[in-house]
């Protein structure tokens, strides 16, 4: 078997350019509110950490808040309605797949997003019928950086953990995959935290664009 035998994802931030959809939505709560925009580079820092981080950091509130959880509400209710409108999978990823495919190397996808809006994002990106194996918090009782979402997706492509390969843009990304015995990439294109290097993960290798990760699997197979 060769060292790479299949390769799971995170979503947003690893193939998904989520953040225009995300920056639409909260700019239009602002606005309802009197309240100024956010600039989209900042709200990018916020992106891999979730719905509650967002709304906290556009509202300067914590989820202690008397209003924090009704807000949080609203932003994913107006998420749903516009989940698909400008986001974008990230150059080189179409490539990627295409060369899993084309080396029948079976690939997934493990997200902390809810399967509400990852099937609906999965579907209108026409990725649904290509993956072996979507993982979702719905899915399991541990979420990342538990590794248990990765074990199960491993177990429906029927692949051991050790021949897969793990590829995300957080450091519980990185943490799962290495706690489950994988490969693991860390993205640096994607959503980091602001003032975060990748470097500190612990990840087996770091790209700065997709395409990297077709020469890393290749090497390590070939190797």
């Amino acid at each position: 078997m060769p060292k790479i035998a299949a390769v799971l994802f995170d979503l947003d931030g690893t193939l998904l350019d989520s953040a225009l959809d995300f920056h639409f939505v909260i700019n239009q709560m602002l606005r309802q509110r009197g309240r100024q925009n956010l600039v989209l580079e900042n709200l990018k820092h916020y992106v891999s950490n979730g719905a509650r981080a967002m709304v906290s950091y556009a509202f300067d509130i914590d989820d202690k808040h008397p209003q924090f959880e009704s807000l949080k509400t609203e932003f994913l209710q107006q998420y749903l309605q516009h989940l698909n409108v400008k986001s974008v999978l990230y150059p080189g990823v179409s490539q990627l797949i295409d060369f899993l495919h084309s080396h029948s190397i079976p690939w997934g996808v493990v997200t902390n997003k809810p399967a509400l809006y990852t099937d609906l994002i999965m579907r209108h990106q026409q990725l649904s019928d290509r993956a072996a194996a979507v993982i979702c918090p719905d899915h399991v009782s541990k979420t990342k950086p538990d590794p248990e979402p990765l074990f199960l997706a491993c177990q429906q492509m029927q692949v051991e953990a050790k021949y897969c390969c793990y590829v995300g843009d957080h450091i519980r990304d990185i943490q799962a995959g290495n706690s489950a015995g994988m490969k693991t990439i860390g993205c640096n294109y994607g959503y980091l935290n602001k003032n975060e290097q990748s470097s500190s993960w612990g990840a087996d290798f770091t790209v700065e664009h997709p395409r990297q990760i077709i020469d890393i699997i290749t090497r390590l197979n070939n190797h």
